[in-house]
């Protein structure tokens, strides 16, 4: 299994934000954080597993990687009369934040904390060890000292699979033979989406071309940045792209608003959800599809295993055969003369006939 580059800690700390409702105080895109009675572990009571669920940037709101966790829980909570606590990450925050926030819900009566994103690889590892009675997860998680912590489940994704079927769809809808790519982070992780995209869209029109853009090297605000989103999406317009796919999670909303500035005939992906669901009402038109990776089918296989008393430990990938990755077909009237090609890459992708690239 391959690592992610370690991230620097930043020198101030940011304040701990635990709670039975959750909220952020970064707007991650393209909507207002729900409300109160929309907070689940606000209201529940039963006597099931207690699980943390720790935000990445952006936290819940952000229409995308975050609210994908929260589904799952929420799945779980009902089927498992489960209770839960959360709690928000602050951009630019320290590792020793990170740390204490999971410290904090193991201390607080969490049987399974899940770190939604990478980041909380080093943290879960620091933490892990000091309450072996509490299972921990780490959504793209990677371990740092291969320690093989008995307590500590990494759940990872065919990004790169789904992305594929993506890019095919982005260069078969292209009328300008240009297409783009927008990352929030320039990271192994993020990069695995792009070598995806431009591998699919490659297969699909050899010529294509493919303009890439990253809003952030290495400063994960990169994915609560719909303006830094939308910068780098209009200037891909403007060289001529017609379809750009993001995977910059908050930062999504500003790469939408930039496709309906573009004005008709310009497109843009989403990521991790399906956006078109949760988009404004003048986003919804130009949104092909959306690259679905099921943060929700991981968040919530890891309770069930908790409540089924045999926790995930180790490895977990979801890819393709696995339903963890895909895409959406919401904007049927955009996508669906696309589909029939898309599906036979992807049968070809299960069946070990295509195999995706993971780097650029």
């Amino acid at each position: 299994m391959r690592r992610l580059t370690k991230l620097s800690a930043v020198a101030a700390v940011a304040a701990l934000a635990l709670a039975g409702c959750g909220g952020s105080d970064s707007k991650g895109g393209g909507g207002d954080k729900p409300a109160a009675s929309d907070d689940v572990c606000k209201t529940a009571d039963g006597d099931g597993p207690k699980i943390g669920l720790a935000y990445d940037v952006g936290g819940r709101g952000d229409q995308s990687f975050n609210d994908s966790a929260y589904a799952g829980l929420e799945k779980a909570v009902s089927d498992f009369d489960a209770t839960c606590i959360e709690g928000e990450a602050t951009d630019g925050e320290a590792e020793s934040a990170r740390e204490d926030r999971l410290r904090n819900m193991a201390e607080n009566g969490a049987t399974a904390v899940v770190g939604v994103g990478f980041a909380y690889s080093e943290s879960v590892n620091a933490v892990a060890p000091d309450f072996p009675e509490v299972n921990f997860a780490v959504i793209d998680g990677f371990d740092p000292d291969d320690k093989a912590n008995d307590n500590v489940a990494y759940l990872g994704f065919a990004e790169e699979q789904g992305s594929y079927l993506v890019g095919v769809a982005a260069a078969e809808k292209s009328k300008t033979g240009t297409i783009g790519f927008v990352g929030g982070v320039n990271n192994e992780l993020i990069q695995k989406f792009e070598a995806g995209y431009t591998a699919g869209a490659k297969a699909a029109k050899p010529d294509i071309k493919v303009e890439v853009a990253y809003i952030q090297e290495s400063d994960l605000s990169g994915f609560g940045d719909p303006a830094g989103g939308k910068a780098a999406a209009t200037g891909e317009f403007d060289k001529g792209a017609d379809v750009v796919y993001h995977a910059a999670g908050g930062s999504g909303s500003g790469v939408f608003d930039a496709a309906v500035e573009a004005g008709e005939g310009n497109w843009a992906i989403g990521v991790d959800s399906d956006q078109y669901l949760t988009a404004t009402a003048s986003q919804k038109p130009f949104i092909l599809t959306s690259m679905l990776k099921r943060v929700d089918t991981a968040t919530y296989d890891f309770a069930k295993s908790i409540d089924a008393g045999k926790p995930l430990v180790s490895y977990t990938v979801y890819d393709l055969k696995q339903d963890g990755v895909g895409y959406s077909t919401s904007n049927e009237s955009a996508i669906s003369d696309l589909t029939a090609g898309i599906d036979e890459y992807k049968a070809k992708i299960i069946s070990g006939e295509v195999t995706v690239p993971t780097k650029p």
